[in-house]
């Protein structure tokens, strides 16, 4: 069990040493401290956080007070810095996980589960050429960039001209432009550049009718490669289906819903931890207080922790279809 802990801990280690950028002047690293002109994500509290570049001149103000970008200057990601009025943020590194939280949505985007199953099933290593087609805001092809870093490539595609500026200014932001290229094209259209042909290791596809698209991306794909359509409803994800049996095999679909629960710390009912399994107090009795003395000299109640499913869940996002281009005979 101990080398399962410390592989476990070696894999964490080098996941967070390997970052967005493969440039090592620019390469984001726990390892290394923040510096003027560095993107970082502002943390406030577990459901507030924001992306902020870094400016020596600059100050960020919000209700904890004001916070002088020229006390960040120097400090390693995952500081805590204080501000006039002693309020406090964390300064993070940004990440995939947490660029998905922060970044601007132009369009719908996916969140980290469905992009963990992607990236899985994709069968996405260092070194792959991966096509995407609905850049969109960027959300996945950030994650897509990081699985094949640092010798890999990423080609995505949108066919909204101001969608594919804003997203490639987002890359240059993150340090991901020299794993990522931003393409204005119609796909369903027009599919995807010939000079990919035979060429990728695997292809996604978030568009309104992918089953236009899958020809297109057959050809793109290496023998063996993989395909994934992300579609919101049931009926595109049969059409892709019928369109995806000609020539593929090992069709699977997949929908992700994700039960997060929050862990917290509380006091808990002497009731609650007895066999009976009694939900609550006597009747009759009348419930202590936290801390409060009793004629027995009773212990107050021990705090333990908790947990129990968040009061919010996100539901469906989408249909995930993967399928595997059939190889020759």
């Amino acid at each position: 069990m101990w080398r399962i802990a410390q592989s476990c801990q070696e894999f964490s280690k080098y996941k967070l040493l390997r970052m967005l950028s493969v440039d090592a002047e620019k390469r984001i690293s726990f390892k290394r401290c923040i510096r003027d002109g560095d993107l970082v994500i502002v943390y406030e509290r577990h459901d507030h956080m924001k992306a902020v570049k870094v400016c020596e001149s600059s100050t960020l103000q919000n209700r904890f007070g004001v916070f002088k970008h020229s006390d960040w200057i120097g400090k390693p990601f995952g500081s805590k810095v204080l501000s006039n009025k002693g309020g406090f943020v964390y300064l993070l590194a940004p990440t995939p996980e947490l660029w998905t939280l922060v970044l601007s949505h132009r369009t719908q985007i996916l969140y980290i589960a469905d992009i963990s199953l992607v990236i899985m099933y994709l069968e996405i290593i260092p070194g792959c050429l991966v096509l995407e087609s609905g850049t969109g805001s960027g959300s996945l092809t950030t994650s897509l960039a990081r699985a094949v870093a640092p010798n890999g490539h990423v080609y995505t595609f949108d066919f909204h001209e101001q969608r594919a500026a804003s997203a490639r200014e987002d890359f240059e932001k993150t340090g991901l432009s020299s794993l990522v290229t931003v393409g204005v094209r119609d796909i369903q259209g027009e599919g995807f550049p010939e000079e990919f042909s035979g060429l990728a290791d695997s292809v996604f596809l978030d568009l309104p009718q992918p089953w236009l698209a899958i020809p297109s991306a057959e050809k793109m794909l290496k023998q063996d490669g993989v395909l994934c359509s992300f579609s919101p409803c049931i009926e595109q994800v049969q059409r892709s289906s019928e369109t995806l049996q000609s020539n593929f095999t090992d069709i699977r679909t997949f929908e992700v819903l994700l039960r997060t629960y929050e862990v917290r710390e509380g006091k808990m009912d002497r009731s609650q931890g007895n066999e009976g399994g009694s939900l609550g107090p006597r009747p009759g009795k009348r419930r202590q207080r936290s801390g409060e003395a009793t004629d027995e000299g009773e212990i107050p109640t021990p705090t333990t922790v908790m947990a129990r499913p968040a009061a919010e869940a996100r539901g469906h996002t989408g249909y995930l279809t993967f399928a595997r281009l059939k190889c020759l005979p």
